[in-house]
């Protein structure tokens, strides 16, 4: 595949052309790449990636995005430590410098925010000052002495960001740049200036990238694709390779929407940039791309000649050695859910995965090997494409000879994700489900997670998991044995009266169970995730007249740290659902619901001819299990996905630790 093929860029080569893109992760100590930073990069670079750019680093003191924001001036030792951990594994190693001028933060440095003109920010509503020419020159002097400080640490070059979030793209455009002088009539003026000092910055040998906006979705003043194509024509002289992305202030979620968003959506544009600069610079392909084999597909049909694959690689960070081993099944699935990679929200998470918890947290989460293998170092990492258990670890023992048999009940994803890694550690391990089929509630949700979840079954076969469905575990069954209780969840309280009328829980909704009456339907939505959301457009698409009622100023206000609440709000909208918002519900009658307004207590009647609970789900502990049993997922819970398998993982390393084996 050309996906795993050695790729030229400028004077180095990547081993792969899957590019592992620069993205906010808030593992920073201070203003500097820490001991995970370095730990994140060369778990990706042990896997196969080609070419990884580390976290944007602001170039001046004025630019600081986000509280754990790098700055380049403190990161030449976590540069030096990451291009030393990465360098075995030959993955080429570059740093992102930028300044997000007005579309950064004052909070923190506690001054005006830089931009080319006093325009407001469409996010924040802060009005910029608009920079003059001292401040250009140290813009520029901020950007040259990162490029020596990258280079000095051993990185094989610099990505300049002229993206969504940059004060470069800002002076290029526009919305925002209103100016009456040379970087006005030559909005292009600044980012060639800066492009001149980072090469002379870095020398010769190494390498020089440009991330583009090619469109900022905003054609009335904005960048457009034909704007860009100009543009691309004229700098592919001074780059070695180019990354085309889109979005801007105005579409602050265009860049990494979740699965809404059709997979590989700068595809068209991509491959009209890279028509444009005819072979003169490398062109990378970035836009929510997972599957190799689509990845592969815009290699091979002209689109690009690299393809960013980001959120795959944090999801999968072995990816690149899966495929090239022969084993693209084995890539765990990325499902752009956004839920634990966006990390820019006022609780400072630190990055990670919905689907791969390990992921952000490889300083103290060993890998799953079993007991007498390594659990870390380059070594632990590498060992990704052995079929079926070690063979130095016979199937029912721990690897000492000793038997380690280890019954998971529940079939749910913190089952799944539990049997998986105890059976990675060389346990013997028995997995019984009541239902039919495995899954859990993750199943009823569908659509989107069956990937994960056809991939989780595969894997805890592969590994020799015994799987039994459709088999309720007793409490005799369990009685000395090993036990993992992950039995999940079962509907949760009502908040409202019913008084007659029809109640259908979501996840039965869902999955299909229910049977829905014709007439108007109520979503009551008292916890502002996605199901309620879900539910709503499912019924919507059918042609059912919805009522969604929540007690929030807006739909889905959880959504907001996916990114998805305005689009989510829009899609409601555009779908004919009816908004009760600020309200709750207080009754359920025959035909009818009783609502009330939360600011001013005044209630009404809306008709429904019925009522479907999205609210909390409780844990089913109908099962009490032996002592010592470890709970997992939902058992403990119910919660998002990402805890779900985070608890499974918990708990079979525990388990792991208990008669000697890796701990987290």
């Amino acid at each position: 595949m050309r996906l795993t093929e050695p790729v030229t860029l400028g004077p180095r080569t990547a081993p792969s052309r899957v590019v592992f893109g620069p993205h906010e992760t808030n593992l920073a100590r201070g203003r500097a790449l820490s001991d995970r930073h370095v730990a994140y990069y060369a778990r990706r670079a042990a896997g196969g990636a080609g070419l990884i750019v580390t976290e944007t680093a602001s170039v001046h003191p004025s630019d600081w995005p986000y509280e754990r924001a790098p700055l380049a001036a403190d990161c030449g030792p976590g540069w030096a430590a990451t291009a030393a951990a990465c360098a075995p594994h030959g993955a080429l190693v570059v740093a992102s410098l930028g300044h997000s001028g007005s579309q950064g933060s004052s909070a923190y440095h506690q001054s005006a925010l830089w931009a080319p003109s006093r325009v407001a920010d469409v996010v924040s509503r802060e009005l910029p000052m608009e920079l003059e020419e001292p401040e250009l020159d140290a813009l520029r002097a901020g950007f040259a002495d990162a490029a020596r400080i990258a280079a000095a640490s051993g990185l094989d070059g610099v990505e300049i960001e002229a993206g969504q979030h940059s004060l470069l793209r800002q002076f290029l455009s526009g919305l925002t740049n209103q100016r009456q002088d040379a970087y006005g009539t030559d909005r292009a003026l600044l980012l060639r200036q800066v492009l001149a000092a980072v090469r002379a910055g870095i020398g010769a040998g190494r390498l020089l990238g440009l991330r583009l906006s090619c469109d900022e979705l905003a054609p009335w003043a904005g960048i457009t694709p034909a704007h860009a194509e100009e543009l691309a024509r004229e700098l592919a002289p001074l780059l070695d390779y180019l990354v085309v992305v889109r979005g801007s202030a105005m579409a602050v979620s265009a860049t990494r929407p979740d699965f809404h968003t059709p997979a590989g959506f700068n595809t068209e544009l991509c491959a009209a940039v890279r028509a444009a600069v005819d072979g003169r610079v490398p062109v990378v392909l970035q836009g929510s791309v997972t599957d190799p084999a689509r990845a592969e597909d815009a290699l091979t049909g002209g689109t690009a000649d690299l393809v960013e694959m980001t959120r795959a690689q944090i999801a999968a960070p072995e990816l690149v050695a899966l495929v090239r081993s022969g084993h693209p099944e084995r890539v765990r699935p990325c499902v752009l859910c956004n839920q634990k990679c966006r990390v820019r929200d006022n609780r400072n998470p630190v990055v990670s995965c919905a689907v791969d918890p390990r992921s952000g947290h490889e300083t103290e989460d060993p890998p799953d090997f079993p007991r007498g293998r390594p659990v870390a170092g380059a070594a632990a990492e590498r060992r990704t494409d052995a079929p079926g258990r070690p063979d130095d670890v016979p199937p029912g023992t721990s690897g000492s000879g000793e038997p380690d048999a280890v019954l998971v009940v529940g079939g749910g994803p913190a089952g799944l994700e539990a049997a998986r890694v105890l059976a990675a550690h060389g346990r013997r391990v028995e997995l019984v489900e009541r239902a039919g089929r495995l899954g859990g509630m993750l199943r009823v949700a569908g659509g989107r997670w069956s990937p994960l979840l056809d991939w989780l079954e595969a894997e805890v076969r592969r590994l020799g998991v015994t799987v039994r469905t459709a088999t309720a575990a007793g409490e005799a069954e369990l009685t000395g044995r090993r036990v993992v209780l992950a039995t999940g969840s079962r509907p949760g309280p009502r908040r409202y009266d019913i008084d007659g009328g029809t109640v259908l829980e979501a996840a039965d909704v869902l999955a299909g169970r229910a049977e829905v009456p014709d007439g108007p339907v109520l979503v009551d939505d008292p916890v502002g995730d996605a199901t309620g959301v879900a539910v709503a457009e499912l019924l919507a698409a059918r042609g059912t007249a919805v009522l969604f009622v929540t007690q929030d100023p807006v739909a889905g206000t959880q959504l907001a740290l996916t990114g998805d609440l305005a689009d989510a709000h829009g899609r409601l909208v555009r779908a004919g659902v009816t908004l009760l918002r600020r309200t709750v519900l207080r009754s359920v009658l025959a035909d009818a619901a009783l609502v009330e307004d939360v600011l001013t207590g005044e209630q009404r009647k809306v008709g429904c001819a019925a009522v479907v609970h999205c609210g909390h789900r409780l844990p089913d502990t109908e099962l009490s299990g032996p002592d010592g049993a470890v709970h997992a997922g939902d058992r403990v819970a119910p919660r998002t996905v990402h805890e779900a398998l985070l608890e499974g993982r918990r708990a079979a390393l525990a388990l792991c630790g208990a008669d000697g084996g890796g701990a987290r």
